[in-house]
């Protein structure tokens, strides 16, 4: 997949009355969620970037992972260099689609306390991530 850098667009950019599809920045780097935690984040350090979009092996997105998440999962106790990204995703992981109002997909990032939201089609592919600045 290629590794494209994303750029944090700030929230005053982000039309209140648009759609998610007005706001929201290019997918980025994309990984497969066979991929280790410690790969995972040498690939967010390559990239400058603080999240990964996961796919399955059918290129459906599955999640996002931050790198305060994966930092975090590797400083536990129970943390081994074989954990793999499938096994660390939330299994009803929110996303949102690119026609939801910016509107409604602010209130739900923010009562779900999330920084950064899976943008996907009708099919579950990844179109892009909605962040929202802090």
């Amino acid at each position: 997949m290629t590794l494209v850098q994303m750029q944090p667009r700030p929230e005053s950019a982000a039309p209140v009355h648009g759609t998610v599809a007005d706001t929201m920045d290019a997918a980025g780097p994309q990984v497969c969620d066979d991929m280790t935690i410690e790969v995972a984040l040498s690939v967010m350090a390559s990239a400058r970037t603080e999240h990964l979009l996961v796919c399955d092996n059918d290129g459906l997105c599955t999640g996002l992972v931050t790198q305060a998440q994966l930092t975090a999962i590797r400083g536990s106790s129970v943390y081994t260099d074989r954990v793999q990204l499938r096994s660390i995703l939330e299994n009803h992981r929110p996303f949102t689609s690119p026609v939801t109002t910016m509107a409604e997909a602010k209130l739900a990032m923010r009562h779900r306390r999330l920084g950064a939201l899976p943008v996907v089609d009708e099919q579950g592919r990844a179109l892009g991530v909605l962040a929202l600045a802090h």
